[in-house]
């Protein structure tokens, strides 16, 4: 059986995945590309806040509040990975249980004298938990890494800030 077969067996729901997936790996190429370009030229951000705390006095928390409101910049876009990578599970699940109660339908209406009857619904079951996990372990990865390159960055940038002022 080839894969258009298992996405068209799972219904709307494994669409919806397919789709959720299309969204979530857009952002998180855009986001890789992002980070690469602001992880390479951080110096000129660490120049910039520099130059804007010079001329001011510094309030103890100035110095963070600068540097947080470049990092939180560049977490654009997070939360929706954020929440791809928490709903596609919980659909994969939904599917699980309208698969099941699809083949408990079937079974009521004609028995278990046909082992296929049960077959067709377990199989929609497993299909969508499939396709529910698939979506949601690539977005969890990309969302826990992002996070630790900007908390990088963030400690990166506030050392250089505290060296030149």
């Amino acid at each position: 059986m080839d894969l258009f077969s298992y996405i068209d067996r799972g219904g709307v729901i494994v669409y919806i995945l397919i789709a959720l997936n299309i969204i979530g790996f857009s952002i998180i190429f855009w986001k890789f590309f992002n980070l690469v370009i602001f992880r390479s030229g951080h110096e000129k951000i660490v120049q910039n806040i520099v130059e804007d705390l010079n001329g001011s006095v510094k309030v103890p928390g100035m110095i963070r509040n600068s540097i947080n409101i470049a990092v939180k910049r560049q977490e654009t876009g997070l939360n929706t990975i954020k929440i791809i990578a928490i709903i596609s599970p919980l659909l994969g699940l939904l599917g699980t249980v309208i698969g099941v109660l699809t083949s408990f339908d079937n079974i009521t209406v004609s028995g278990l004298g046909d082992p296929t009857i049960f077959s067709g619904g377990i199989s929609i079951a497993l299909i969508t938990t499939v396709a529910g996990l698939l979506v949601a372990i690539p977005h969890y990865v990309a969302y826990n890494y992002f996070l630790g390159v900007l908390d990088n960055l963030e400690l990166k940038i506030e050392k250089e800030v505290l060296k030149k002022l």
